[in-house]
């Protein structure tokens, strides 16, 4: 594997799942599963089956409906998860077992009360049990970033011996900062003696808002796997989002010199997928997919546009599989934005009716914060209506009367 390859790690079927109100049926889970192997993610993480019957029969429609993809199963380092999830996978062509403990002192005390030698033991055991089932296991160090390095360097050491062949090292709580990351994932990899044995992973959550920024910075110190889920869903504030990275990467090839195998024209497509199979929206200012992130409403801003999109947009909307930019019509837009839409409604306008029309156009938008197109169809209509009092009009939309004649 080319050393500028990162591998997409897709979870948003598993921690991405378990956020609340983000509940899938399996037959929604298999959907977005096809959805995901046409992105062209690397690795779908496809569930936890020991959590219920109804998740490890999603894994396992997942590994015999999805062939292209690594299908993964996730599993506690325990034999009776281990077993489970390698029942789920048996029909994948090819599958991953993903098995996982807590490694700080304070999992290791207040959650689990076990020793660290008892957690050692534990991982290591399970690694060489998951490698029953498939030589492709990963291990994850459940709050890698608060545990003690010492012994976590130990950790990674001894499950790579032991045939693990990723190794994740999750901000589980999203406690990390940038140069946080960076310094931890540099010193892990350098201290540890097998380190090239294994591919490094970071699973990054975004308490802090970080989660991003953070798998970006994970990046540049040697990770070469990264796992994130669509539109950044995931246990309390989520995970990294898979189409911000994507697209940080591939908007800003001069600071990260890195490739994936995403086809970023469907990460829109998927999003919207996500959304319809949770009924759950997308917020409208998320990067990348939501509803703002092509829209733009300022005068200033739709002129530039209009004259070079590159003015306003670091990316086309067509990379991302949005339809279009949208210049919204509000109280914030500008005469030309307002012309253009009339333009593309089919209507040619003079520049005194275009007056007209603006005005209009930012008085309704004071009433109910945008105009739509058929809003603005039936402005210009009116204003070309006959009246017999020329020096005032009176335009009735969907029962609000506005008065034109004044300045703006």
């Amino acid at each position: 594997m080319a050393s500028d390859r990162i591998v997409i790690f897709d979870t948003t079927l598993r921690d991405g799942e378990q956020a609340p109100g983000f509940s899938m049926r399996i037959d929604e889970k298999l959907a977005l599963a096809r959805q995901l192997d046409g992105l062209g993610v690397d690795i779908i993480e496809a569930g936890f089956p020991i959590a219920s019957d109804a998740d490890a029969e999603a894994v396992r429609r997942v590994a015999s409906e999805v062939r292209r993809p690594v299908i993964a199963a996730l599993a506690r380092c325990c034999a009776g998860d281990i077993d489970r999830a390698g029942w789920s996978l048996g029909p994948a062509d090819r599958s991953r077992i993903h098995v996982f403990i807590a490694t700080s002192d304070l999992h290791l005390s207040r959650k689990l009360r076990i020793t660290r030698e008892a957690c050692l033991d534990a991982a290591v055991e399970s690694v060489k049990h998951a490698r029953r089932y498939t030589d492709d296991v990963e291990f994850s160090a459940e709050d890698a970033t608060r545990s003690d390095f010492d012994f976590l360097c130990r950790i990674v050491e001894a499950v790579v011996a032991a045939g693990a062949g990723t190794i994740n090292l999750p901000d589980t709580v999203g406690y990390a900062v940038p140069s946080d990351i960076r310094e931890f994932f540099e010193r892990i990899r350098a201290r540890v003696p097998n380190a090239d044995r294994a591919i490094f992973s970071a699973h990054c959550h975004d308490d802090l808002g970080l989660a991003v920024a953070n798998s970006l910075a994970a990046i540049e110190a040697g990770v070469r796997q990264i796992e994130c889920t669509i539109n950044g869903i995931g246990e309390r504030a989520g995970n990294a989002a898979l189409e911000e990275l994507v697209m940080a990467m591939r908007v800003r090839p001069d600071r990260l010199p890195f490739e994936t195998g995403i086809r970023s024209e469907y990460l829109y497509a998927c999003s919207q997928a996500l959304s319809a199979f949770t009924n759950e929206p997308v917020q409208a200012n998320k990067a990348i997919v939501g509803r703002n992130a092509f829209a733009h409403e300022a005068g200033i801003h739709q002129d530039g546009v209009l004259k070079d999109r590159r003015t306003y947009e670091i990316m086309r909307p067509e990379d991302v599989g949005v339809p279009a930019t949208t210049l919204v019509l509000g109280k914030h837009s500008g005469r030309h934005a307002v012309q253009k839409r009339c333009e593309d409604l089919g209507f040619t306008v003079e520049r005194f009716e275009l007056d007209q029309i603006y005005r209009a156009v930012i008085t309704l938008a004071d009433e109910q914060k945008t105009v739509s197109d058929d809003d603005l169809v039936a402005i210009v209509h009116e204003l070309r209506r006959p009246h017999r009092d020329s020096t005032h009009t009176v335009v009735s939309i969907e029962h609000i009367e506005i008065g034109y004649g004044h300045g703006v």
